[in-house]
């Protein structure tokens, strides 16, 4: 596995975005324990998860407690994994999503993410989104206070735009470690925030990385993987899945670039590890570039972040 960095460490240049795990049509505790046993045994290093990652409305930290208890169950080392985790959004329980950026809820749920992950001090802590109703300024200074206290170790911002990202760079400093962003084959809104990224030394994690990749794509390089799009073809050309190649895309955009693909099974988080070793030529990235499948193919867990 290849390494990027991200909040003062090396991590895995494919992470696992946990969420799949804990919302609607989530798999039972046991596939969800070891689809994250299989992202470590494959040498995934980076989790990504929030206090809003559950589907009822009284559980609440519902994907943060799953994660502490997968790595205490796992049988290798797991003292070098990062997990970074999120607040300021909410789940009523209806579907919805909800958003809180007070500094006050912030700080709180930051104490409470920590006290669910076991942890004295969380690794990487992002602002899921910000909040019309919060001076942006504020939320990030909920950040500060949190750095100073030791509450957490690394900030990072989430679905944000670039001058949300320039303000939040001045209020934190080198404390600003990342940037959580819609990035994927089908949607590239955010390519101003990588430049900025790659400018400012962040790290940029694409959440629903895979958004316009077909669910067929995510077994192997046979059947209807093998045609459709560039992607598809470009995989079926390597004997790889469409998913690997979407992934070293992302991963050749920059080299701010640490895609957090989700997953709800095994096979699936193992074949996104593998993306981190795919190199591809100069011909088959601009075949890449040139084309945007649409991303109505396949609206990937994470779509609601």
């Amino acid at each position: 596995m290849r390494h990027r960095a991200l909040a003062g460490t090396a991590v895995s240049a494919i992470g696992l975005g946990a969420m799949p795990l804990s919302i609607e049509h989530r798999p039972d505790s046991d596939q969800a324990i070891a689809t994250i046993h299989a992202a470590l045994d494959s040498g995934v290093t980076l989790i990504d998860t929030a206090d809003s990652y559950h589907w009822h409305a009284d559980e609440a930290g519902h994907n943060e407690r799953l994660v502490a208890r997968a790595l205490a169950r796992y049988g290798g080392d797991a003292s070098h994994v990062l997990i970074a985790t999120k607040g300021g959004r909410g789940r009523p329980g209806d579907g919805s999503w909800t958003v809180n950026g007070t500094p006050e809820h912030v700080k709180r749920a930051a104490e409470a993410s920590a006290r669910r992950l076991g942890v004295d001090a969380i690794g990487l802590y992002q602002l899921h989104k910000p909040d019309p109703a919060v001076p942006w300024s504020e939320s990030v200074g909920a950040l500060r206070d949190l750095l100073d206290a030791g509450t957490i170790r690394a900030a990072g911002i989430s679905n944000v735009t670039t001058d949300q990202i320039r303000e939040a760079h001045a209020i934190l400093g080198d404390a600003l470690a990342s940037v959580q962003n819609r990035y994927s084959p089908a949607v590239r809104d955010s390519e101003p925030q990588l430049r900025l990224c790659t400018e400012l030394g962040l790290a940029f994690l694409p959440w629903s990385p895979l958004g316009g990749i077909s669910r067929s794509s995510l077994d192997g390089p046979s059947g209807p993987a093998s045609t459709g799009t560039a992607f598809h073809r470009v995989a079926a050309g390597r004997g790889v899945s469409a998913q690997q190649v979407a992934l070293a895309w992302l991963l050749a955009r920059s080299p701010a670039v640490i895609p957090v693909p989700g997953a709800s099974r095994p096979a699936s988080i193992t074949d996104s590890a593998r993306a981190a070793d795919l190199d591809l030529t100069a011909t088959e990235l601009s075949r890449l570039d040139r084309e945007r499948p649409a991303v109505s193919q396949w609206p990937a867990p994470g779509s609601a972040d």
